[in-house]
C-alpha cells in the first residue's frame, strides 16, 4: 500500500481530486480511500493499490500546486531518526559561499558550489578546490560569518525539537565544515555532527582540509550506522537539497528534498517546495499541540 500526503497552495477541490484519481490510474495506481483536508491542517491523504512512489508524485505535479508531499509504503509515523544536511537545508546559506566573501572571491566559489550540488562536478575535488581558494584567511572570518550571515531555515527549530521531543535521534551530516556545523548544530538542538574540518595553521586557513572527507557516501553511511543502533523496522527521515545528499534521501523510510535541485529533488519520495520545514511535521502527521519551539 502506497499513502500520499500533500499540502496544496490552492484549495483543494473535488475536480483537482478527480484529476489526480484519474492521472494515477493511468499510471497503474488505483485509489483506495482519500481524505480531503478538514480544518487547519490542509492536508490531502490518498491510499493506493500499486508501487512507483514516482509515478505517484508526477500525477501530483501534475494536477496540484503543492507546496509539500510525501509518498510513503505502508503507514506514515514518526521516525526514530532523522539526519539532515546542513546548507541550504537547516540554515538558508552556504557556509563556504559566505565565507569566501569575506575574502572577496564570493562570485567565484559561489559557481562552482552550485555545479557541484547540481551534481554537475565531483565533490570532493569541487570542495578540495573552493577550500584551496581560501588560503590565508584569518580563521577569525568565520566567527564574523557566523554572526552576520547564517541563520537557521523557517521551521528548522521547530522540527529538530519536535522531533527530538518524541524521541528521535537527530544527526546534522554536512559536506561543509564543523568550524559552521558545531555551532548550528547546538543552536538548533542535533544530537550528533558529521562533517568536515578545516585546516588552520597561525590564525589562518591553510586552503586544507584535515581528515577524511564527509561526502555523499558517508551521508549514507551515517543514516544506516545510526539506523542500525535503533532497530529492526525503526523508520527514518533524511532532509538535503544537493546531488551529494541523494544517496542519504534515497536510504531513507522519508527521503525529503528541501527547495531541492532537480536530481536531488526527482531522488526524494517527499518534497517541501515552500520555506518552512514545519511542513514535515505537517506530513508526518504530528499534530500542532506537539510541536515544540526549540
Amino acid at each position: 500500500m502506497l499513502i500520499a500526503r500533500l499540502i496544496a497552495e490552492t484549495e483543494t477541490s473535488e475536480t483537482r481530486l478527480d484529476a489526480l484519481v484519474t492521472a494515477l490510474g493511468e499510471a497503474g495506481v488505483q485509489v483506495t480511500a482519500a481524505a480531503l483536508p478538514e480544518g487547519d491542517a490542509g492536508v490531502l491523504e490518498l491510499h493506493m493499490d500499486g508501487s512507483g512512489e514516482g509515478a505517484v508524485l508526477a500525477a501530483i505535479d501534475g494536477t496540484f500546486e503543492a507546496t509539500a508531499v510525501l509518498v510513503a509504503r505502508g503507514a506514515i509515523e514518526v521516525p526514530r531518526l532523522f539526519v539532515s544536511d546542513m546548507d541550504s537545508t537547516m540554515i538558508g546559506q552556504e557556509c563556504i559561499d559566505e565565507l569566501a566573501d569575506y575574502a572577496g572571491i564570493k562570485e567565484r566559489i559561489a559557481e562552482i558550489t552550485e555545479r557541484a550540488m547540481q551534481g554537475e562536478l565531483d565533490f570532493e575535488a569541487a570542495l578540495r578546490e573552493r577550500v584551496a581558494l581560501l588560503a590565508g584567511l584569518d580563521e577569525g572570518a568565520i566567527a564574523a560569518c557566523l554572526a552576520e550571515r547564517i541563520t537557521a531555515t523557517p521551521g528548522a527549530k521547530t522540527l529538530v525539537a519536535t522531533l527530538a521531543a518524541l524521541g528521535t535521534r537527530t544527526v546534522l551530516v554536512t559536506g561543509g565544515f564543523h568550524h559552521f556545523a558545531d555551532p548550528v548544530a547546538e543552536m538548533l538542538g542535533f544530537h550528533r555532527v558529521v562533517g568536515n574540518r578545516l585546516a588552520v595553521e597561525g590564525g589562518k586557513l591553510t586552503g586544507g582540509l584535515v581528515g577524511p572527507i564527509t561526502d555523499s557516501a558517508v551521508k549514507a553511511a551515517v543514516l544506516r550506522e545510526e539506523l542500525a543502533t535503533l532497530g529492526e523496522g525503526a523508520h527514518s527521515l533524511a532532509t538535503g537539497d544537493g546531488a551529494n545528499d541523494i544517496p542519504m534521501i534515497e536510504a531513507a523510510t522519508y527521503g525529503f528534498a528541501y527547495r531541492a535541485k532537480p536530481k536531488a529533488r526527482a531522488a526524494a519520495n517527499g518534497r517541501v517546495d515552500s520555506e518552512d520545514l514545519t511542513a514535515v511535521l505537517t506530513l508526518l502527521g504530528v499534530p500542532r499541540e506537539d510541536w515544540r519551539e526549540g
